[in-house]
């Protein structure tokens, strides 16, 4: 007989950020007033250290990735923060900070040397791979664990026609911030020198965006 227990719980569903919202973020913005950024600094955001499934992941990417990439995933947690509390207050009082972190200290972890040579997959999905088994190794549910593998996964599916996870949406807009520069306007100044100033953003691309330049060269 078919199981008729849902995969997950409605709080879990919000806490883990799988509400589905349109994959295209002109969409979102069309549709709600952008409200000014609030000026935050690094001292001002809550980082989840006292999570020790957040503390187990900090420490593997510490060792894992270099400094350059390390930073760019920082960066990308305070400004993805900012937006979510500015602009998505609603989804952000039920978003476990846990999960967004984890998100955040994973998305790049297939871009290191060894793993960019372990595998044939794109580093997104192997990516999201490792991210499922690391975070479920160090006590992740597993709501949150597939959560952070999906957000990983789709990082660069950057679409117009369809739905992504809340998780998914907040790491694209936060990264194409960091790597890009698009929609400024999401971060107060002060904030963009603050924790540039702390996790400083080198003048040349990260890992990341090379492998993605790299990987798009190649498919041209």
């Amino acid at each position: 007989m078919p199981s008729t227990t849902p995969a997950a719980s409605a709080e879990e569903i919000a806490a883990h950020g799988w509400t589905a919202v349109p994959v295209d973020a002109k969409v979102i913005f069309d549709k709600k007033h952008v409200v000014k950024p609030s000026a935050l600094k690094v001292a001002d955001i809550k980082f989840p250290a006292d999570d020790p499934v957040v503390a187990e992941v900090q420490r593997y990417a510490k060792e894992h990735l270099t400094e350059q990439t390390y930073n760019h995933s920082m960066r990308v947690y305070h400004w993805g923060f900012s937006m979510i509390k500015d602009q998505f207050p609603e989804e952000g009082s039920k978003l476990s900070l846990s999960t967004w972190a984890l998100t955040c200290l994973l998305h790049d972890i297939a871009t290191t040397h060894d793993n960019l040579r372990a595998t044939l997959l794109s580093f997104e999905f192997y990516g999201g791979i490792l991210a499922l088994n690391l975070t479920q190794k160090h006590g992740a549910s597993k709501a949150q664990a597939e959560a952070v593998a999906e957000a990983i996964i789709r990082h660069q599916d950057l679409g117009t026609v369809g739905t992504i996870s809340f998780l998914g949406q907040m790491i694209q807009l936060a990264t194409v911030y960091d790597n890009m520069g698009y929609n400024p306007s999401l971060i107060d100044e002060a904030t963009r020198l603050d924790v540039n100033k702390t996790f400083p953003h080198p003048l040349v691309q990260t890992e990341a965006a090379t492998t993605i330049a790299a990987t798009d060269n190649a498919t041209a």
